[in-house]
């Protein structure tokens, strides 16, 4: 499936008020996961609280050991100091990757921004090598500025 084709149906998730953030955010990491093939596993981490570190929240795909991810570690722990897009071709060749999986090829981190504040992130691994494009990069920026106004 096209990712443009899949914008409306994220802003239906969004704005539907009769499900809880966390049911939102769980039903756009399965249509992603579900529909674009190189998605192998996605989710989103949010700063904890007033910690320098992030906690995992909603996501589909192979369970993950990572559950707290201290600010500058691994991809995730990079964006959520660096307040940039990470895009990842091949995770064997970053030195500072937490792995989560032997299957992981490669990984793409979007900042989510609220009123300038980098809250949170969308993390998706891929087991296709250097499949992320900047439709991807477009694509998911979208995906983080809508999911920004629910939070």
């Amino acid at each position: 499936m096209n990712l443009e084709q899949l914008k409306p149906q994220i802003t239906t998730i969004i704005n539907n008020k009769e499900t809880s953030v966390d049911d939102r955010l769980l039903s756009i990491c399965t249509l992603l996961e579900e529909n674009i093939s190189y998605y192998n596993w996605v989710g989103f981490y949010f700063k904890n609280g007033d910690k320098n570190e992030l906690k995992i929240g909603p996501y589909v795909g192979e369970p993950t050991d990572h559950t707290i991810i201290p600010f500058g570690k691994g991809i995730c722990g990079q964006v959520a100091v660096s307040n940039e897009n990470f895009v990842v071709a091949d995770v064997a060749a970053q030195d500072n990757y937490i792995a989560c999986s032997i299957t992981v090829k490669a990984e793409i981190v979007i900042p989510i921004f609220v009123n300038g504040e980098n809250l949170g992130q969308i993390d998706i691994d891929s087991n296709t090598p250097d499949p992320f494009t900047a439709a991807d990069e477009r694509f998911l920026e979208f995906v983080c500025a809508q999911v920004a106004t629910i939070l």
